[in-house]
């Protein structure tokens, strides 16, 4: 049987990079998006084509009676879960802190850190020795802004990822007995869609001078790192926060 590896927010992005790829070392995929059907059942179809196994699963991540319907579905259509992908995430317009309102604000955790704990606890249920599971990896997809602050441009996007990376470090140590390894991916300009959704769809070329190595990443090269950290080669990597940035 193969090992089935849940991704939230696959349906684009980093995400739907992470699937492909997790598709091709052997995985069965479970592809989680929002509202983007089309697109999810797209990068399903690639794995499909290419002899590989996935499904589509619907669920706002900050939703707990959805996530915990996820989780089920995941369960019954693909069986024992053995990583998870906290992937899911969201970035607004530019604006400065006094320009944010509390809406913005609430909507940023709810999706980026709510989401991670919920998805968390559902598979730590799964996979800990603890509850008879198997063990098994959680990869929490973080970003550089949470060293950097993005001052003037998203201060709460990149809050909410330091949220993410003190959660990991956390839950790593309280799991780490109980066959279940914790990590976060921090990915700094990376060439996706996600620029545009805040406005700014040239936003890595206008800033990819600050890299020390002159360029945006693409989202394969975040994949790999995921991949990596999921996999049996990691198998004493834990409470980890692995910078994919470019030396930024």
């Amino acid at each position: 049987m193969k090992p089935v590896i849940l991704i939230t927010g696959a349906s684009r992005g980093i995400g739907a990079a992470t699937a492909l790829l997790a598709a091709t070392k052997g995985y069965a995929v479970a592809v989680n998006y929002a509202s983007n059907a089309q697109a999810a059942e797209s990068i399903v179809a690639q794995i499909r084509a290419q002899g590989g196994t996935a499904i589509a699963v619907q669920a706002d991540v900050a939703d707990e009676a959805q996530v915990q319907a996820m989780f089920k579905k995941v369960d019954a259509e693909l069986g024992p879960l053995s990583a998870l992908v906290n992937n899911a995430g969201i970035v607004d317009v530019t604006a400065r802190v006094d320009e944010i309102s509390v809406t913005r604000w609430q909507r940023m955790f709810n999706i980026t850190v709510l989401g991670t704990f919920l998805c968390s606890r559902e598979a730590i249920k799964r996979m800990s020795t603890r509850h008879g599971g198997k063990g098994g990896a959680i990869v929490n997809v973080s970003s550089a802004a949470a060293r950097i602050g993005a001052p003037a441009q998203y201060v709460d996007y990149a809050s909410a990822k330091g949220a993410v990376d003190t959660f990991t470090l956390g839950l790593g140590k309280e799991v780490a007995n109980e066959g279940i390894r914790v990590n976060s991916v921090r990915p700094g300009l990376i060439d996706t869609e996600i620029h545009a959704s805040g406005g700014i769809p040239n936003r890595v070329r206008e800033l990819e001078h600050l890299v020390p190595m002159k360029r945006g990443g693409t989202a394969l090269e975040v994949a790999q790192g995921i991949i990596w950290l999921v996999s049996d080669e990691a198998s004493y990597v834990t409470t980890t926060i692995l910078d994919v940035a470019g030396g930024r």
